[in-house]
């Protein structure tokens, strides 16, 4: 299916941000039409062993990775917040639920949940395919790897799709609804999507469209354990509920929206990520019922733990307020 047609497709019920392609292309298309100094010196140093770009066209510097960057912060942003409220809606009960269907102006059942969770993930990989391939592009017509070196840059700046916490979710959101209803539907999400524990190990695996795999890590990087009561940081990674708790230097019972703004991320060292973490309640079900006696027992330990540090917390206020 070509980029365009789909956008062209899906934009007919809904306005959505996308990777201007065609609009990018134009903009490669004329900068190697035009015979100017930056493709002399660029095949130059290409010959001379270099692989940057000479920096002096406009389309490198002023155009062309300022739109894409701009563009694929709107997709990845668009996708975080549609899949954020697809999945409170699945998780809702009660009131909350009633309450945000009124608000949606209609009843999802797990057919309409399925084939909104379809369309964003399909809406997330076209996206990312997209950004590939015109980077895939820009390197050829440059002699370059700056398309390479921009692709790692938005992994960094967290506008990498394939990175956000809530496509793991997405893919945790179709397998609990796999198990629960027993929904042939629900099949039809991603062609194949598998939680496996190798050596102890989970992965959470998915193909998509037959040309692309993701593969996520369910082991902590702090405790080096199947995480539990899983968090993601607003950098992307993600860890135990109170592995994050202990690496922000915060209580649970302050919980991680009082860490300090200098708190950084165990793994990508970025300062300030841990105010806004989100708790990934999809995934947390979905390895609840994959391996429900580690579960239990990692229910019972974290149980004792909160308790003691709950206790230490109690103890300090009181010395504090009489002056110990």
């Amino acid at each position: 299916m070509k980029y365009e047609t789909y956008m062209r497709g899906i934009r007919v019920e809904e306005e959505l941000p996308g990777v201007g392609l065609k609009r990018l292309k134009k903009m490669l298309k004329k900068c190697r039409s035009e015979p100017s100094s930056h493709h002399e010196t660029a095949a130059s140093s290409s010959a001379a062993g270099s692989v940057r770009c000479a920096g002096h066209c406009s389309v490198c510097d002023g155009s062309f990775f300022p739109s894409l960057l701009g563009e694929m912060s709107a997709v990845v942003g668009c996708f975080n917040e549609k899949a954020k409220k697809l999945l409170e809606l699945h998780l809702a009960s009660g009131f909350k639920k009633y309450a945000m269907w009124f608000t949606n102006r209609c009843h999802k059942g797990h057919g309409q949940l399925i084939q909104q969770g379809k369309d964003l993930v399909t809406y997330a990989i076209i996206n990312a395919v997209a950004m590939r391939k015109i980077l895939k592009k820009y390197d050829k017509i440059h002699y370059s790897k700056q398309g390479q070196e921009f692709k790692a840059q938005a992994q960094s700046l967290h506008i990498e799709i394939l990175q956000s916490p809530w496509l793991s979710e997405l893919m945790a959101f179709y397998m609990n609804l796999r198990r629960s209803k027993n929904n042939e539907a629900a099949m039809e999400l991603f062609g194949d999507c598998t939680l496996t524990f190798d050596d102890d190990q989970p992965t959470l695996s998915c193909n998509l469209f037959d040309s692309m795999r993701v593969d996520i890590c369910l082991t902590c990087s702090i405790c080096l354990d199947t995480m539990f009561d899983p968090v993601a940081l607003s950098c992307g990674h993600i860890f135990c509920y109170l592995c994050c708790c202990s690496a922000a230097s915060v209580t649970i019972v302050d919980g991680l929206k009082s860490a300090h703004h200098k708190s950084k991320c165990p793994l990508c060292r970025q300062a300030g990520v841990f105010p806004n973490a989100v708790r990934l309640d999809e995934l947390n079900v979905l390895l609840s019922y994959s391996c429900p006696e580690y579960w239990e027992k990692r229910t019972q330990l974290e149980r004792v733990e909160s308790v003691r540090l709950a206790k230490e917390r109690w103890e300090s206020q009181c010395r504090a307020f009489l002056g110990i």
